[in-house]
């Protein structure tokens, strides 16, 4: 399922949602967003967000101002109202663990059309202080859409939302946004595969770098 274009009303809704939700965790969590000059005004790039909660997703959009598209796990989509939800504000669906192709050309679509996408290069949410095993997916559209990813660390979403919990505690939460990271490829033709995997290994590195930031300054 693909999601819909965005028309104004959509957009004025979900800027209202952002800032709803934005007063709301800045208030109960002490968000904090820092590096937010560094994502990109206009045009096309990655999100590339560490995954440690569920509370991600909605952090992942916060930390950038302009509307973005998520990648989120099929299992979320149940059809009726949801889905009509989840399409409104940008999602839509992959199966993880597998090569999606139609999740990948969906988001090559959007990023193509000028518009930001988050991709968790982690895949599913993860425990502990290091980043490793990443999937080469956000590498693999960045390059070939010849777009940048910006490496995402959130600090302190684990201890608000632990994995196997329900209960939202209110800890402080950090969101330290990194440089840039633009994809070494021409400008057309194909993208080698030692590209990619070059552009995964660095991306895991900054990643784990901005990470490591936000679990300090959120303690």
């Amino acid at each position: 399922m693909k999601p819909s274009p965005r028309g104004p009303v959509a957009l004025a809704a979900y800027r209202v949602l952002w800032a709803l939700a934005r007063g709301l965790t800045g208030a109960y969590w002490r968000l904090e967003v820092i590096g937010g000059e560094r994502v990109p005004r206009s045009g096309a790039f990655v999100v590339a967000p560490v995954h440690r909660s569920n509370l991600d997703f909605l952090l992942a959009g916060l930390a950038v101002k302009r509307p973005v598209r998520y990648m989120a796990k099929s299992s979320i989509f149940l059809g009726g109202l949801v889905d009509r939800f989840l399409n409104v504000m940008g999602a839509f669906p992959v199966v993880r663990d597998t090569a999606d192709f139609s999740a990948i050309r969906t988001c090559e679509d959007l990023l193509a059309a000028g518009e930001p996408v988050v991709v968790f290069p982690e895949g599913r949410r993860k425990s502990g202080d290091d980043v490793a095993d990443l999937f080469d997916g956000p590498a693999f559209v960045a390059a070939r859409q010849r777009v940048p990813i910006i490496p995402i660390g959130i600090g302190g979403s684990d201890k608000a939302m632990p994995i196997g919990k329900k209960w939202i505690l209110p800890h402080k939460v950090v969101i330290v946004i990194g440089e840039p990271i633009y994809p070494d490829v021409d400008i057309e033709g194909r993208v080698p595969r030692s590209a990619i995997s070059a552009l995964t290994e660095q991306l895991r590195g900054e990643v784990q770098g901005v990470y490591d930031e936000a679990r300090r300054l959120a303690g």
